[in-house]
């Protein structure tokens, strides 16, 4: 009785520490060699720098692995943010951005 017990939580703790997938409302943007924490940021500094406005980051996924920062002047949790995830080779991050703000979008470019 014990080893399917055993199993059970294996396979749960295994799939506890892969970060989450981006949403399907997310424009993939690029990769950055920084990771996921840094890229995010620097995408926030970026951004606060250049408006003026409060960024928000928000930690998706513990571990610093993933992240969404929110364009100036979008609020959690459905604003328009670049969507940080770590990268798939474990190094780097991947970058997404979800909503229509062309110029925040290029502004992430800006972290590579």
């Amino acid at each position: 009785m014990k080893y399917p017990l055993i199993a059970l939580v294996i396979a749960v703790s295994g799939c506890a520490s892969l970060p989450p997938p981006p949403p399907s409302d997310v424009r993939p943007v690029g990769q950055s060699q920084l990771a996921p924490k840094a890229a995010a940021q620097c995408i926030g500094s970026k951004w606060a720098n250049s408006s003026g406005q409060v960024v928000y980051m928000q930690y998706m996924l513990a571990n610093d692995q993933a992240f969404d920062v929110y364009v100036p002047g979008q609020q959690p949790p459905s604003g328009a943010a670049a969507i940080v995830r770590q990268g798939a080779s474990g190094s780097g991050s991947s970058v997404g951005f979800r909503g229509t703000d062309s110029n925040a979008a290029s502004a992430i470019s800006q972290c590579p």
